[in-house]
C-alpha cells in the first residue's frame, strides 16, 4: 500500500479500497506509532470490522479504535504467510495493544560436539544444525553448568578451544590435566577409541541412561578403597552422590516416553490492562524436566483461545525446539493453521491436542491450576512493580503537565581531581532501565575538573551523533532506526539544578531540538527536595513513586559513570605495572587482563593460576608473581 501523509488519510475511503486476500494490517495513532497488527484471512472484512458500531466487544478494542489515524496493509498469498509476518512486526514494534509475552527467554541446551574427533560438552543457548547432539531445552542454566561440569569431571572430557587432533602436542596440558581433571588429548595422552569411550558414557547419561553410570562409578569407587587408594575412593563417592541426585530429580514421568509440552492458562479478570499467565509443563524423553511461567499482556476483552494463540505464536517463535505434541486446556481458533506453521518450524508433524479423559487430561489440569495459583499469588506483586515503574512514570508526567513520557535519559560526570574525565548515559523506557541504550563518554575537550563543560560536551555529542544518524537514514530512505542515538527522550534529567539545565537548555537550542529538560534541586543536606521545569521549582512528594524513580535513575546514571571511570583508572594502572616487568609484552599484557580483568586479581593469583592464561608459561608466571608482590601497589 503506498504511503501517504497521515493528515491526508481517509479512513472511510481507505477502507473501500482494502482487497479480500489474506495479508497484514497495521494500525497507527496521530504520533505515527504502531499501535496494534493484525491477520486476515480477507483483508477486506476484518479491517473493516474494527471501525462498525459493535457492542460488546470491549473497552480495550474500543479504546484501541478510537486512536486509529491511518492504517496500512501487505498482501500475501496464504494466510500462513500472514502468520508469521504478523509474528515478525510484533516482534519488532511490540505494539501497545497487541497481547504480549513479557517473559522472552531461551532456554539453555547441553551441546555435545560428537562431529569432532574429542567432542566436548557446553553450553548452548541456541540450537543449530551443526551435527552436535543436543539435549534440552531445560528451565535453569545453573542446573546445567553442573551437569556439564559433573560430566567432564567424571569423565575426564575436554572443555578446551583446541583444535584437535590438528593441536595435539603444539602446547603443554593445561592445568585440568594436571588436576586430573582432563585425558589430556591435546597432550596425546589419551587414544580416539579411548576418549570416544567416555563421551559414550555421558551420552548415555544425558540420554536418561543413569544405571550404567552409577554401576561404573561404583565398580571404581569400591577398586579404589581395595587398592587403599582413600582420597580417590572419597571423590568417586562425590560423584556417586551428584549422579544419584540429578537421576532422582528425572524419576517423575508420565510414561510415556515422548516431547511434549502442557500448557494450561489463567486470565485476569476484565478490567482495563488485564494480565495473564500461561503454564508450561517441559516433558522430554516422557520425563518432566521443568516448568516455566509466563506474563501475557493486555488480555482484556479476549478469550482463552485467542490468548494461547497469541502466546504459542510468539513463544515458538523464538525457542529452538518445538515438540511433537502440545496439550492445550482450549481449541484456539486457528488451529490448523498453528499446527501447520509448527509442522514447518519443527520439519516435523507437530500436533495441538485438547485432551478430555485420561492421563493427559490430569496432567493439563494440574497446568491450569498452576497458572491460576501463580496468577493469584502474583497479582499484588504485579501491581506493586506496576506502580514502581508505569505508575510512577504517569505520576511524574502528571506532575510535570506532559502529555507523553515514555522514554527518559539521564547524565552525570564522574572524575578525581579532573583525571580521566567521564560521562554516563542512561534510558529509562516505561520507568524500566534499557541498559542496551546505555552509553559511556570518555571526555575529549576538557581537562581538569569542570562539570558543566564536560556536561556540554557530552549532550552535545549525544545529540549531534543522533541527529547525524537519523540524516543519514533519511537519505537512505530507510524508514527504521539504527542505534539508540536516533531515538531522542520524551524527558532529560540532570542531576543538578538551574544550571544543568541551562548548560542542557543551550545544547538544544543550538542544535535546533525542543526537548523537555527537568533538574533536581537539592536542600542544604544535598537531598533532592523538588524539580526545577521551566523556570520553576515544582514541589515533590518524597514519599511518592515519581520521586522514587527518579531517584533511582539518578543513582544508575551515577553508578554508570562511576564504574567507566574505576575501570579506566584499573586499566591505566595495570598498563603501567605490567609494563615494568621483563618479558611480558602486549601479547602476555592483553591476555593478562582478558583472564584476570584487574590489576586485583592479577595479584591474587598463584603462579598456577597465572599459568591459566595460554601465553603464560612457568617462566613468566613466576616473573609476574614475584615482581608484583615485591612492589605491591595499594
Amino acid at each position: 500500500m503506498p504511503a501517504q501523509g497521515k493528515n491526508m488519510f481517509d479512513i472511510q475511503e481507505e477502507l473501500k479500497k482494502l482487497p479480500a486476500s489474506p495479508g497484514v494490517y497495521i494500525m497507527h495513532d496521530e504520533k505515527d506509532a504502531i499501535i496494534y497488527v493484525g491477520k486476515a484471512v480477507n483483508l477486506h472484512n476484518r479491517v473493516r470490522s474494527y471501525f462498525r458500531k459493535i457492542v460488546g466487544r470491549g473497552p480495550q478494542i474500543d479504546r484501541m479504535v478510537s486512536q486509529i489515524a491511518r492504517f496500512e496493509y501487505i498482501v500475501t498469498d496464504s494466510e500462513l504467510e500472514a502468520l508469521i509476518l504478523e509474528n515478525n512486526l510484533i516482534k519488532e514494534h511490540r505494539p501497545k495493544y497487541n497481547t504480549m509475552l513479557k517473559d522472552d527467554k531461551t532456554y539453555p541446551y547441553i551441546k555435545v560436539t560428537v562431529q569432532e574427533d574429542y567432542p566436548r560438552i557446553l553450553f548452548s543457548r541456541l540450537m543449530k544444525k551443526d551435527k552436535a547432539r543436543y539435549f534440552g531445552p531445560f528451565t535453569s542454566a545453573q542446573a546445567v553448568k553442573e551437569t556439564i561440569e559433573l560430566l567432564n569431571r567424571m569423565y575426564g572430557l575436554r572443555d578446551c578451544r583446541r583444535v584437535l587432533p590438528r593441536d595435539i602436542g603444539k602446547e603443554r596440558p593445561c592445568l585440568n590435566y594436571d588436576m586430573k581433571r582432563c585425558l589430556g588429548p591435546c597432550a596425546g595422552r589419551v587414544d580416539r577409541e579411548t576418549y570416544r569411550a567416555r563421551v559414550d558414557l555421558a551420552l548415555s547419561f544425558l540420554s536418561g541412561s543413569y544405571a550404567p553410570v552409577i554401576r561404573d562409578l561404583t565398580e571404581r569407587m569400591e577398586r579404589a578403597a581395595e587398592d587403599l587408594r582413600f582420597e580417590e575412593a572419597a571423590a568417586i563417592r562425590d560423584q556417586l552422590k551428584s549422579v544419584k541426585a540429578v537421576a532422582q530429580k528425572q524419576k517423575m514421568s508420565e510414561g510415556l516416553g515422548e516431547d511434549r509440552d502442557i500448557l494450561g492458562i489463567a486470565l485476569e479478570e476484565e478490567n482495563q490492562d488485564a494480565d495473564g499467565v500461561i503454564q508450561v509443563f517441559f516433558i522430554r524423553d516422557g520425563r518432566l524436566i521443568g516448568r516455566e511461567h509466563f506474563y501475557m499482556t493486555h488480555v482484556g476483552g479476549r478469550t482463552r483461545e485467542e490468548v494461547l494463540s497469541d502466546f504459542m505464536k510468539q513463544f515458538y517463535a523464538g525457542t529452538p525446539f518445538i515438540p511433537r505434541q502440545i496439550l492445550l486446556p482450549a481449541e484456539p481458533d486457528d488451529r490448523d493453521l498453528l499446527e501447520q506453521w509448527l509442522t514447518a518450524r519443527r520439519e516435523g508433524k507437530v500436533q495441538l491436542v485438547i485432551p478430555r479423559k485420561g492421563r493427559k487430561e490430569k496432567l493439563a489440569a494440574l497446568a491450569m491450576e498452576n497458572a491460576a495459583l501463580i496468577l493469584k499469588k502474583d497479582r499484588e506483586r504485579m501491581r506493586r512493580e506496576e506502580g514502581r515503574t508505569i505508575g510512577a512514570v504517569r505520576e511524574l508526567a502528571d506532575l510535570l503537565g506532559m502529555e507523553r513520557l515514555d522514554r527518559m535519559e539521564a547524565y552525570d560526570i564522574s572524575d578525581i581531581s579532573g583525571f580521566a574525565n567521564v560521562g554516563s548515559m542512561v534510558v529509562y523506557e516505561k520507568g524500566r532501565p534499557k541498559r542496551s541504550d546505555y552509553r559511556k563518554f570518555r571526555i575529549k575537550t576538557v581537562a581538569g575538573p569542570n562539570d558543566y563543560a564536560c556536561m556540554r560536551e557530552v549532550l552535545t555529542r549525544r545529540f549531534r551523533h543522533g541527529l547525524e544518524e537519523a540524516a543519514s537514514l533519511q537519505e537512505a530512505a530507510m524508514e527504521t532506526d539504527l542505534g539508540s542515538f536516533t531515538r531522542f527522550p520524551d524527558l532529560i534529567l540532570m542531576d543538578g539544578g538551574r544550571g544543568q539545565v541551562g548548560i542542557a537548555l543551550s545544547v538544544l537550542e543550538e542544535l535546533g531540538l525542543a526537548i523537555p529538560v527537568c533538574g533536581m534541586v537539592k536542600d542544604d543536606n544535598h537531598r533532592t527536595r523538588g524539580l526545577y521545569y521551566q523556570g520553576r521549582e515544582v514541589p515533590i512528594d518524597r514519599s511518592g513513586e515519581a520521586f522514587k524513580l527518579i531517584t533511582r535513575v539518578q543513582d544508575e546514571a551515577h553508578r554508570f559513570a562511576i564504574e567507566y571511570h574505576r575501570s579506566l583508572r584499573s586499566k591505566a594502572q595495570v598498563t603501567s605495572r605490567l609494563d615494568e616487568i621483563p618479558g611480558v609484552g602486549p601479547v602476555r599484557k592483553k591476555a593478562l587482563m582478558k583472564h584476570f580483568g584487574s590489576i586485583r586479581e592479577i595479584m591474587d593469583a598463584d603462579v598456577e593460576t597465572l599459568m591459566e592464561v595460554p601465553e603464560i608459561r612457568e617462566k613468566e608466571a613466576r616473573l609476574i608473581w614475584d615482581y608484583l608482590h615485591r612492589n605491591v601497589v595499594d
